[in-house]
């Protein structure tokens, strides 16, 4: 892939993700958007170190103050419980994309489900120190897990299966 059109993947996936951020069902706690299938398919299609830029470049132009965060946008973010699931797609993005040796749905299924876990360890973790430690609002594992996890899942997990089915059909038109 020539650097320029690593450019404008980067750049459009970028883009994707805050279209992504502003396309969500309200859900207690934690919105469900589409921002983690932009961010998965991003590191399947660029791989795991331009797709980590993308979605790192995404999450710097927001704490600049773009308003492209589920929220808004600002450094005040940070502060934010869910903040952590931002930080969860910079570091999930492509997590073994780049180790699938076969191309298949079930391969990049399973792709997908690696990286959603460690979106959602990141963010659950992020979401309960800021609560208890930062912002004075105490948050029990319980509670956690129902709301950040269990109300939160499906979702995510349907955005996988959608992903690798897109990504098989995508990845032959895009070599």
């Amino acid at each position: 892939m020539s650097k320029t059109k690593q450019l404008v993947f980067c750049s459009l996936f970028t883009a994707l993700i805050a279209v992504g951020a502003f396309i969500k069902i309200p859900v207690p706690v934690v919105p469900f958007t589409l921002q983690y299938l932009f961010t998965m398919l991003a590191g399947l299609i660029l791989g795991p170190r331009l797709g980590t830029i993308s979605v790192t470049a995404y999450m710097l132009l927001g704490l600049a103050g773009l308003p492209i965060f589920t929220e808004g946008g600002g450094l005040w973010y940070v502060l934010k419980p869910s903040f952590g699931y931002i930080i969860g797609f910079c570091i999930g993005t492509g997590t073994l994309a780049a180790r699938l040796k076969k191309r298949t749905v079930a391969r990049y299924l399973a792709a997908n489900l690696a990286g959603l876990a460690v979106v959602y360890a990141a963010g659950m973790i992020y979401y309960y120190v800021i609560c208890n430690y930062v912002l004075n609002t105490p948050i029990a594992v319980g509670p956690l897990f129902l709301y950040c996890f269990v109300l939160a899942v499906p979702g995510d997990t349907a955005l996988s299966v959608l992903g690798a089915v897109l990504i098989k059909r995508l990845a032959p038109l895009l070599e």
